[in-house]
């Protein structure tokens, strides 16, 4: 009786594809969409797995596959992930899911405040987890962004030197520039930055203690410890003057209600010739929360804004946008490639970690992934100065600089640090 009850109820979250479940040990009980689409067959644990499904999807499936208790049948987290993005959408507007996004989303107004404490809150969960569990999957450089592919088959260590060579080429980097890196990570971004421009100078600001520890003990040891400085220190709180200013996957931590407090704060810091860089998840229909699995067990507080919605707070403080780049198709690929780096070095995580956390960490990674296969986000880099004549006339700048800086950073270890996942 459950199950049939469960089969109509299912059913109307469907619009493309099929479901089969099975619960304990009995057999499987397909749940068939009007069009054909993605196919999934999985196992559940306990009856109450099923009726949280019901209830809560968007929740359920991610909790009870971490737990254990949501099992995949036939095929692979693959074909899982492609059918429940194929129908994000119609659940999103049922009007069950109306009901329960409603209420999260008042809730959300509070969560999405990121005051400096609860910002700093937010980014240890995510961050502050151990160095060894980023080693195991990120690249050389540890750039833990999207990467910029120049063919479809080329190594993430590759991609994200292209990243970094465009970024670089985009601030168009001059000799005793000064340049400001909000959100820097382990410093990988400041590297590169200092390694191109011998004569620049770079300061990186974090809330990630353990990113913070990880870059200043690193940049000790290189020719360009004096050129090179980390701090502890949320973007409201920086003072002077910079020349050129980066930021690169931390406008989705930001928040909706603090863009303002944000964009002000670059266009208070960039000099008046000076030029600003913003690398962003976005998407290309209403911006919203993280879907609420990511925003409980990954992100919390994180934010997926608009285009439209990035360019008007930037332009509300006097900010010009001189150029603008969506980078469409390269952060499926980083995932994919994450993903199997993952899992190519899962002994190294169990060392640390439980198969709970393994499981979660698959489950973002390939959720992630989907979620830009399907082209509900993209990543755009906007570049913004107080003056339309901080550029040169055209784009060609960017390329024939990029691949000079790309030269220069193949032949450059980062730090000299070499992560297991790609040796």
């Amino acid at each position: 009786m459950l199950i049939r009850f469960a089969q109509y109820v299912l059913r109307q979250f469907l619009a493309v594809g099929q479901l089969s479940i099975a619960l304990g040990d009995g057999p499987m009980h397909p749940i068939t969409a009007g069009t054909a689409g993605p196919q999934a067959a999985i196992r559940l644990t306990h009856r109450r797995v099923l009726w949280r499904l019901m209830l809560h999807p968007d929740l359920a499936f991610g909790e009870s596959y971490m737990d254990g208790d949501l099992q995949i049948e036939s095929g692979d987290i693959d074909d899982l992930m492609a059918l429940l993005v194929a129908n994000r959408e119609h659940w999103q507007n049922h009007w069950l899911a109306r009901l329960v996004l409603a209420l999260d989303t008042r809730l959300a107004r509070f969560s999405g405040l990121n005051f400096p404490g609860r910002a700093k809150r937010n980014v240890a969960h995510h961050y502050d987890l151990k160095d060894s569990l980023f080693d195991n999957f990120l690249d050389p450089w540890r750039q833990y962004s999207c990467a910029y592919f120049r063919s479809p088959d080329e190594p993430l260590a590759d991609a994200q030197i292209t990243k970094l060579s465009r970024i670089a080429a985009k601030l168009r980097l001059q000799p005793h520039d000064h340049v400001l890196d909000i959100g820097c990570g382990w410093g990988g971004l400041a590297f590169a930055l200092a390694t191109v421009e011998p004569e620049a100078k770079v300061t990186g600001i974090t809330l990630s203690e353990n990113q913070l520890a990880f870059a200043s003990d690193a940049v000790r040891t290189t020719s360009q410890a004096n050129r090179i400085s980390f701090a502890l220190r949320d973007y409201r709180q920086q003072t002077g003057r910079f020349d050129k200013i980066v930021s690169v996957g931390m406008l989705e931590h930001v928040g909706a209600k603090h863009y303002d407090s944000y964009f002000a704060s670059i266009a208070r810091l960039l000099a008046a010739d000076g030029l600003a860089l913003v690398h962003s998840i976005a998407v290309s229909q209403r911006p919203r929360r993280c879907n609420r699995w990511i925003n409980k067990y990954i992100f919390p507080g994180g934010y997926l804004p608009s285009l439209e919605q990035v360019s008007a707070a930037a332009i509300r403080h006097g900010l010009k946008i001189t150029d603008v780049e969506i980078m469409s198709g390269h952060y499926e690929e980083t995932l994919k490639q994450w993903r199997q780096a993952f899992f190519k070095n899962c002994a190294s995580v169990r060392q640390h970690y439980d198969d709970r956390f393994i499981r979660m960490w698959e489950f973002y990674l390939a959720g992630c992934e989907y979620f830009f296969r399907s082209q509900a986000g993209m990543v755009c880099q906007l570049q913004l100065s107080h003056s339309y004549h901080a550029t040169p006339l055209g784009r060609r700048y960017i390329s024939q600089q990029e691949d000079q800086y790309w030269d220069i950073l193949c032949k450059t270890d980062f730090f000299g640090k070499t992560p297991p996942s790609t040796k």
